[in-house]
């Protein structure tokens, strides 16, 4: 039967047990919570995205920090401690809907009444966007729209501060001081052969619709670069350097600048009237940069800019100087005070008014018009900068509660936003619950034949062991949660994950993790991103915006596989060959198919035989943080394998349609091309599970999950039993630990220098227990993948699988928040097809073999189905 939907909300947690906090989503956008009872980060609802934060809930002048969680589809919920009350807090997105609601519980357990005055800030920085939304999309600052991850995490971490301070500019960490032109602002490496921990770079995966361009270098002769920290040993630059060029970049050296730090030089224009940068601290979105327009020095730092002075001259030294504390960010000009930042806070873009018992923030720089309401009309609502603070003056009586509620709405017309908002708060009740039961209804729909929710349906799982059936049924939720119904023109979408990254991106690899799950629940959404995506330029970027259609990133070594195997799953479940005529782009489906399968005549390897595909030697394009992963890996030379003898059957299959046709003559050229490259792959097994990577220098071995995924998947019918016996042996005694599994063997050379936790050693991406999974089961140990399913939803960390799941020691894993890891990431939903395609041997011809007794039946299943005594390879 489908369990409820409450059934599968997290248990209240410490806040001590969480690395990642939780997300918010309402299926048309997302957020983060933050440390406080209230307040929100990376609130982004296209074409809607908010910055900084929506402001913090005060207890007789304290913020209150949560110290318990808990975390539901609909909503997260936090509870803390202040001035004797137990003060709990429900934050929930209005189901398809631009709006916020909160409720506020204060509850007194003791035996006397407590009053307290309650303070809630009501900031609503937010901007009405329709461009820049990349994986690293675009939000509104002071100055600007940019994406600026490590800003606002210093934001977020600052929410429960006594007072509050401009920390968003204290970038303490070493960079690089350069001259002239900057590079692009994003998370990106500061320099390409920098190291990829993610704990500080990646690079900028902005869409090309964003307006960030390389500025231009002011030109000119700099001297005297010093650093001048608050203690410490000064930093002097010697030399002078000319600035010829608008093409100009000239790296120094690396430097950090600490609170109360003053960096300073002297620069001589070459001619009157510039506008370029001088000198950038790092190539960050939060950097200090110096620069002229139109001659006039300015400063720009973390979201911020100000200007001072008049002109520069020409041909004179002019000294500029800046110093960046807890309050500020001070330019000076020639030894005199020239400007200071303002706090971010301010009525620097947004300003507020106070109209009744509403107040509305309008954004200069866009038509977004944001309005706050009151479930109980507040005692005082004062503006405050660009925002306001409503207060209450609460008397709880003993054993008693206080509830309030506030609602934000957001639109681009104020009258809607005051509409939807004061309509809200005048049935808050109801409306918060409307919430929650709307998500109840969208479940049960995933798995009711001729819902009008879903074009398609899920099978329901009957009399499962619970492990296995609360695995199935959160891998289904995972996708549910992260589906957008309003993002995209090609209708419902299913995002790869956030909430800090990518709120209208789907990568072609986290997509093909769920497949053939997919293609049962939507199958016309899968149909139309199918087209979307081989529409996109998928040999030179790794995922794309569904919002404007446009590329993002840099090309995957993954995506062949990834697009083929996806286009191959849709056509398993429904049967819809007339999508492989259709145009995608400029080619149809089909001759996109043959493309991806293809690639290896393109990419043959000078090196080990000349059959393997090279990959080439940017690990960004492979598993990023794994530097000896690159060249000819057994991983994707599996993949290619595996299609090009797909791609022969599927041939076979449109010409017994087609008499006539040369597509049989095709078909074995392609089977014959599949076996010298499996061959060439099966060359490569290094013994013990493990595989050889071929470099140009020689062979190299690892021990990575990828190279088991992968031969497992595609060539288990040409293994030993030797090998397959290895193989297994490897991943349980190397990888599988406890309730999740880790991605690099630690006992590999490589382990430590690869210590990010979803491709190294420290634990493993989301989608690679699930993927495992199929793997035993490739090789003839559904018992060992059936023990690995039901046991993986234990590390979720009270919500759904994130993007990196971290190990804690003793077998127990959650979700990592270091580095830029997603707290959600639909790849988990891997565990799902797991158990629908490698346990159930869904659709009929999957490669996984069938249904494994002892773990339940499946229901309402639409799609062709295997043998009821299925045979799975030997063991």
């Amino acid at each position: 039967m489908i369990p409820p939907l409450d059934d599968l909300i997290g248990d209240w947690l410490d806040r001590g047990a969480l690395a990642h906090l939780p997300s918010l989503r309402n299926q048309w956008g997302q957020a983060h919570v933050n440390d406080d009872l209230t307040s929100l980060s990376w609130l982004a609802m296209p074409p809607y995205s908010g910055g900084y934060h929506t402001g913090v809930l005060r207890v007789d002048g304290r913020a209150v920090r949560a110290d318990r969680l808990r975390w539901a589809p609909w909503g997260v919920r936090r509870a803390g401690a202040a001035s004797g009350l137990t003060v709990e807090t429900d934050t929930r997105l209005g189901y398809e809907q631009h709006a916020v609601h909160w409720r506020t519980r204060l509850v007194n357990r003791s035996a006397e009444p407590v009053t307290v005055t309650v303070e809630q800030e009501l900031h609503a920085p937010i901007a009405d966007s329709p461009v820049d939304w990349g994986w690293l999309y675009g939000t509104p600052w002071s100055a600007g729209h940019h994406h600026d991850y490590y800003t606002t995490e210093r934001i977020r971490a600052e929410v429960l501060a006594w007072v509050p301070r401009h920390v968003h500019l204290l970038a303490t960490d070493p960079r690089w001081l350069r001259l002239g032109s900057p590079r692009i602002p994003g998370i990106q490496r500061d320099e390409d052969t920098a190291p990829m921990l993610l704990e500080s770079e990646l690079p900028d995966h902005s869409t090309s619709d964003s307006g960030r361009t390389r500025a231009p270098s002011a030109l000119g002769t700099v001297r005297g670069v010093t650093v001048l920290p608050d203690s410490g040993t000064p930093v002097v630059v010697d030399g002078e350097f000319e600035l010829t060029d608008p093409a100009t970049e000239r790296r120094l050296e690396p430097v950090a600048l600490g609170p109360d730090t003053v960096l300073r030089l002297e620069f001589r224009p070459a001619a009157d009237g510039q506008t370029g940068v001088v000198l950038t601290h790092g190539n960050h979105p939060d950097s200090v940069q110096l620069g002229l327009t139109d001659g006039r020095p300015w400063l720009r730092i973390a979201g911020e800019h100000v200007t001072a002075g008049p002109p520069l001259r020409a041909g004179q030294w002019h000294l500029l100087s800046v110093r960046i504390t807890g309050d500020g960010a001070e330019l000076s000009v020639d030894g005199t005070h020239g400007a200071w930042t303002q706090p971010w806070w301010g009525a620097q873009r947004w300003t507020s008014t106070v109209s009744g018992a509403q107040v509305v923030v309008t954004d200069r720089h866009s038509p977004a018009v944001s309005v706050y309401a009151f479930a109980e009309a507040p005692d005082e609502l004062v503006p405050h900068g660009g925002g306001a603070v409503a207060r209450w003056t609460c008397t709880v009586e003993p054993d008693a509660t206080v509830e309030l509620g506030v609602v934000l709405a957001i639109s681009s017309d104020r009258d809607r936003s005051v509409h939807v908002a004061e309509e809200a708060a005048t049935g808050f009740a109801g409306a918060f619950a409307a919430v929650a039961d709307r998500w109840r209804s969208t479940w049960t729909s995933a798995f009711t034949p001729g819902n009008t929710e879903f074009s398609g349906h899920l099978p329901v799982l009957h009399d499962a062991p619970a492990g296995l059936a609360r695995t199935y049924h959160l891998g289904v939720l995972l996708a549910i949660y992260l589906r957008n119904t309003g993002v995209s023109p090609i209708g419902p979408v299913f995002l790869t994950g956030g909430p800090r990254l990518g709120p209208t991106t789907t990568y072609f690899w986290d997509q093909s993790e769920w497949a053939h799950t997919a293609a049962m629940l939507e199958p016309t959404g899968t149909r139309a991103w199918i087209v979307a995506a081989l529409s996109q330029p998928y040999d030179r970027c790794h995922s794309f915006d569904t919002r404007n259609l446009l590329p993002v990133g840099n090309h995957y070594a993954a995506n062949d596989h990834a697009l083929f195997r996806t286009v191959q799953a849709y056509l398993a479940v429904t049967g819809d060959l007339d999508l492989l005529a259709e145009k995608a782009g400029t080619a149809t489906v089909l001759d996109h198919l043959r493309a991806l399968a293809y690639r290896p005549r393109e990419r043959r390897a000078t090196f080990g035989g000349g059959v393997l595909v090279d990959f080439g030697r940017d690990a960004w394009e492979l598993l990023e943080c794994v530097p000896n992963y690159r060249d000819a890996v057994v991983s994707f030379n599996a993949g290619y394998a595996g299609m090009l003898r797909s791609l022969a059957t599927l041939l076979r299959r449109l010409a017994a349609g087609a008499p006539g046709a040369d597509l049989n003559e095709e078909a074995d050229r392609a089977d014959a091309d599949a076996a010298e490259l499996t061959a060439a792959v099966l060359g490569q097994y290094a013994g013990g599970g493990r595989w050889n990577i071929a470099h140009p220098e020689g062979d190299e071995t690892i021990g990575h999950v990828l190279d088991f995924v992968f031969v497992a998947a595609e060539l288990a019918e040409h293994l030993s039993e030797d090998m397959r016996a290895e193989m297994i042996q490897f991943v349980t005694g190397h990888l599988l630990d406890g309730d999740w599994m880790r991605a690099l063997a630690p006992d590999d050379p490589i382990a430590p220098r690869s210590d990010r936790p979803d491709h190294g050693a420290a634990g493993a991406f989301g989608a690679w227990p699930g993927a495992t999974a199929y793997g035993l089961c490739r090789l003839g140990r559904p018992d060992l993948a059936t023990d690995l399913l039901s046991r993986i939803h234990a590390s979720t960390s009270g919500a759904v699988w994130g993007q990196a799941m971290e190990t804690v020691g003793g077998g127990r894993f959650r979700v990592a928040e270091r580095g830029v890891a997603n707290r959600d990431s639909l790849a988990g939903a891997a565990a799902t097809e797991a158990i629908l395609v490698g346990l159930f041997g869904l659709p009929a011809g999957s490669a996984a073999g069938g249904h494994v007794p002892g773990i339940g039946t499946l229901h309402h299943v639409r799609v062709p189905q295997p043998s009821p005594h299925p045979r799975h390879p030997a063991r």
